[in-house]
This record gives structure tokens, C-alpha cells and sequence, in this order.
């Protein structure tokens, strides 16, 4: 296996899990607008440090998880539960965004770049998204446990993370419209996603039982 293919998995899984509209990539499009693109650069380089970090530590857990296969089972069954809850709340229970009204306020104008590194330390979810995905691609040996792919994985999803950035900075203004529409349905968007999750999992556990 050579490292261009764990550096390529790690590009396009950041990029893909940048794509969505949140607030991180959202305030990179504000600051490139109301600030000039370069501190909106020096914005996505601190939340790209945090990106590599927290890439670092999913594949790390992953690694760990996939040593114990016991812990795969356990883990499944309780993000079937907590998928099954988000698919509920963001079908009938959450709020709609508004997208007219709401803004993203930027309080310190000196340190775009630790402002990055804040509001993407604020965010969960790329470590848990790292551990699925390392665990998905060792299942099909794509991936491998190993320093150097390790090491090449995380790069590569740097690059993509700051890709996805770049790209709000440089084309927002043209996605606009688009990206009002995704806010608007974002409830229903994401509540899809988990319940499709939710669908796999309990199939996944089935299987399981029943092998």
C-alpha cells in the first residue's frame, strides 16, 4: 500500500465533511466578506490545526477499537440509540434555522487565527467521524494502523480541510443561494443522514447476533 492512497482518503474525507454548511466554515465566508480574504485564511489555518489534531486522535481511538472488536458491538448499539434520538429531534422537535436573521458574530478583530482554532476545538464531531472512517477503511484494507499512514492520513486531511475552507473564502458569494437552501432544510438533511445511519446500524447488529 503507498502513501498517496491514505493521503487522497484523508483529502477527500475532510473535504466532504467540510462541505456542509456550520458555523466554522459559515465564519470563514463572513470574515473573507466583511474582512478581506487573507485574515480569512489566517482563520481556516487555525481551524485546520485543530482539524489534524482531532484527525490525529480519532485514528489513535480507532486503532484502539480496532484491536478490540468487542468495543465495535458495544459502540454500535449505544449510536443506534443516540442516531435514532437525533433523527426524532431533527424530524419533529428542532427549530428551523433562521437564515434571514441570524448572524455570526465576530467579537475580537486582532487573532482571526486563534478565533480558527477556538471555534473548531468547539466541535466534536471530527473525532468520532475520524474513528468510522479509519475503522470503515481498515475493514477494507485501505487503511493501516501504521505511523507513516497514520501520519500521511492526517496530512492529507488537513489539505482537504483547508480546501473546504478555501473554498467558502473563495466562492460564497456564488454559493449564496445554494447554501440558503441547504440551511433552510438542514433539520431534514441531517435527520435523513441519522436515520439512514440508524437504518445501517441496527442491520449491522442483527447480522451480528444472528451470524
Amino acid at each position: 500500500m503507498g502513501y498517496s492512497l491514505p493521503l487522497f482518503l484523508g483529502f477527500l474525507t475532510a473535504s466532504f465533511g467540510i462541505t456542509p454548511p456550520g458555523l466554522i466554515n459559515m465564519t470563514a465566508a463572513k470574515v473573507s466578506l466583511s474582512e478581506g480574504r487573507t485574515r480569512a485564511m489566517i482563520f481556516a489555518c487555525g481551524a485546520t490545526i485543530v482539524v489534524l489534531a482531532q484527525t490525529f486522535i480519532g485514528v489513535i481511538f480507532a486503532e484502539f477499537i480496532d484491536k478490540n472488536p468487542q468495543i465495535v458491538i458495544m459502540l454500535r448499539e449505544a449510536g443506534l440509540g443516540v442516531f435514532a434520538l437525533l433523527t426524532v429531534y431533527f424530524f419533529f422537535f428542532a427549530k428551523k434555522p433562521n437564515v434571514d436573521k441570524e448572524e455570526v458574530r465576530l467579537h475580537s478583530k486582532r487573532s482571526r487565527f486563534f478565533m480558527g482554532m477556538l471555534l473548531s476545538a468547539l466541535n466534536f464531531f471530527p473525532i468520532p467521524f475520524y474513528v468510522f472512517i479509519s475503522v470503515t477503511l481498515a475493514s477494507y484494507h485501505y487503511f493501516e494502523f501504521r505511523l507513516p499512514f497514520i501520519y500521511t492520513f492526517v496530512f492529507g486531511s488537513g489539505l482537504g480541510a483547508f480546501f473546504g475552507f478555501y473554498c467558502y473564502i473563495a466562492f460564497f458569494k456564488k454559493m449564496q443561494s445554494k447554501t440558503t437552501f441547504i440551511l433552510k432544510n438542514m433539520n431534514y438533511i441531517i435527520g435523513s443522514i441519522t436515520g439512514l445511519v440508524s437504518i445501517i446500524t441496527l442491520v449491522n447488529i442483527i447480522l451480528y447476533y444472528f451470524s
